[in-house]
């Protein structure tokens, strides 16, 4: 009898190679199948930008935009990932430059802790790609899945409809 629990050799468990599309560029991560992959950009790509939040995929903190939808990356498995395209909030910038949303944020002082303001950017990108020039009502609507606790939603709808406005870099 082995000392080994019985699912020590199952498939979930053994490490494996995924090639995974993130900002643009191919990276090979090697991790068991079931990884979030939230863990994999922070942990095998350093990519700290997006957060962890609730780890249900519920908060918004840790959303990337994936295939162009905003997407808890805390429950959406590295298997899952492979063969799609994911663009975390460093993402977002070009060449170093921060996009026009960023530019936004900052110069409307939206966010007061900053925890969740990766996740609010990414759904603010994904809701101006879809629709350029949306009302403050379908802003509100489109930032919904996006928890904060410190109150600056009032900046964050003035920062994405001055983005709208914004000419693209």
């Amino acid at each position: 009898m082995s000392d080994s629990p019985a699912w020590a050799g199952s498939p979930l468990t053994e490490p494996e190679d995924f090639d995974i599309e993130v900002n643009g560029e191919h990276h090979v991560v090697t991790c068991r199948r079931d990884t979030p992959v939230l863990y994999a950009l922070r942990g095998d790509l350093g990519l700290k930008g997006t957060r962890f939040g609730c780890g249900l995929g519920q908060c918004g903190a840790c959303f990337v935009l994936f295939d162009g939808h905003p997407t808890p990356s805390c429950d959406l498995p590295v298997w899952a990932a492979a063969g799609h395209s994911i663009v975390t909030v460093e993402g977002l910038a070009t060449d170093g430059r921060p996009s026009r949303l960023q530019r936004a944020f900052t110069e409307e002082q939206a966010a007061q802790c900053g925890y969740c303001m990766s996740g609010i950017l990414i759904s603010a990108t994904a809701l101006l790609q879809q629709e350029p020039d949306p009302d403050e009502a379908r802003v509100r609507e489109a930032l919904d899945r996006n928890l904060c606790r410190c109150g600056s939603h009032g900046r964050v709808v003035r920062a994405v409809l001055k983005a709208a406005k914004m000419e693209t870099p």
